[in-house]
């Protein structure tokens, strides 16, 4: 009864660190879906509104690549379960762009206004990644020029938006990085093969609308 009692315990505590449950979903991001993912840098464990990398004034701490860095972004199982093993608590860092989806992303309270703005407006939307203070709309691989030209078709592109593409990189859930826990504000269907992204435009001409017409286009955060 005790060897029961204590596996459980140990059970217990490696679900509560969380440990399984990243290295179960860094594992379904790049083996499943085939999105190359990363170890972020991990907060500072002494203040974790701080960062762990050299930069005392890092703007995203715990959200970033730094060791390694983003190029070595992988869909390799035995790479992914070799730095989660090592690195059992590091945030998700997917590499935007490529085979993998890009995102676009704003404040959370004017992106809450804007989802319920594009839900009334029947718009069909991918996967949401939600943290404290801004939440993702991942979207289908687009290239700079694709984005420079929707951009600058715009009267007006809310400061606030800002665009994760080529080269670019988003923690995904379950992270926990400086700035809190990343989650899903819209999970994508379980099971899926790989998740359903819509194109860029759409997305951007509906934020960009939604934001104008809610009054809620709130300054870069």
């Amino acid at each position: 009864m005790r060897e029961i009692l204590g596996r459980r315990r140990r059970l217990l505590s490696q679900h509560d660190d969380g440990q399984p449950e990243l290295i179960g979903a860094a594992l379904t991001y790049a083996t499943q879906w085939q999105w190359p993912v990363l170890p972020g840098a991990a907060a500072d464990p002494r203040s974790r509104s701080r960062c762990g990398c050299p930069d005392p004034e890092c703007t995203v701490p715990g959200a970033h690549p730094f060791d390694p860095g983003l190029l070595a972004a992988t869909t390799d199982a035995r790479m992914v379960r070799w730095w989660w093993a090592n690195r059992p608590t590091a945030p998700i860092v997917l590499a935007t762009g490529g085979g993998a989806p890009c995102a676009v992303s704003l404040p959370a309270l004017p992106a809450a206004h804007a989802l319920a703005a594009l839900d009334r407006a029947g718009l069909r939307l991918g996967p949401v990644v939600a943290s404290p203070s801004r939440w993702a709309l991942l979207v289908r691989p687009y290239s700079m020029e694709q984005l420079g030209e929707l951009l600058y078709a715009k009267d007006f592109v809310p400061g606030s938006l800002r665009f994760h593409g080529e080269g670019g990189y988003l923690a995904l859930p379950p992270s926990e990085t400086g700035t809190g826990t990343v989650r899903w504000e819209r999970a994508p269907l379980p099971g899926s093969a790989s998740p359903w992204v819509p194109d860029v435009e759409a997305v951007v001409d509906a934020v960009v609308d939604a934001l104008t017409r809610t009054g809620v286009s709130a300054p870069e955060l």
